[in-house]
């Protein structure tokens, strides 16, 4: 598969609430993760427990709605503008802009960046 079929099978796992199935398949193991302008994540293993801690925080997700999706002219780049209307455990509800910045190689993720309002 190319970029552009991997990115579609992840946003569509995505999209049916199989984050984490997107996260095990289409992540390497030295994969580099970053919310805006915070401290790189760096390793599968410490992006995974980010990622399930971030999940087991969710009561409920009201909407996930992929907007675009762009590419590089080499291929190796995909970004993905997603919506999202999320309530936490904690009763907070959060809307939010999203895009994800992801560096592709050998059909996984090495580095994604993700950038939003963090309010």
């Amino acid at each position: 598969m190319g970029i552009k079929e991997d990115v579609e099978e992840m946003n569509n796992l995505i999209l049916q609430g199989k984050i984490m199935d997107a996260f095990e398949k289409f992540y390497a193991d030295d994969v580099v993760m970053q919310e805006n302008s915070e401290e790189p994540r760096v390793g599968k293993d410490t992006n995974r427990e980010f990622e399930m801690q971030f999940m087991s925080n969710v009561q409920e997700f009201h909407e996930m709605k992929l907007n675009k999706v762009a590419f590089s002219d080499d291929g190796n780049v995909a970004m993905n503008h997603w919506n999202m209307d999320v309530t936490f455990k904690d009763g907070k509800r959060r809307k939010s802009s999203q895009v994800s910045v992801q560096e592709w190689k050998d059909g996984k993720i090495v580095k994604e960046m993700f950038l939003y309002n963090p309010n």
